[in-house]
């Protein structure tokens, strides 16, 4: 499984860590990705999103009334 969200499409991004001596070694930042219920199209499904995706309302989430539309 990719770690992709699903939503913006964020990807790891690379780069080197500094240190004082200024030795680098290369690191890697990961989105901060959540499993999360997703509705789209009348349909109820689980998506990788990240945080700042759900956060800020990108992810439509289902009320409970709609949970009996769940085709996992």
């Amino acid at each position: 499984m990719s770690r992709i969200c699903q939503i913006c499409g964020k990807t790891p991004q690379n780069g080197n860590n500094v240190s004082h001596a200024n030795n680098r070694t290369k690191k890697v930042w990961r989105p901060n990705l959540q499993t999360v219920r997703h509705q789209e199209n009348g349909q109820v499904k689980k998506i990788r999103a990240c945080a700042q995706c759900v956060k800020h309302g990108l992810v439509r989430k289902p009320t409970p009334r709609d949970l009996s539309l769940v085709k996992e």
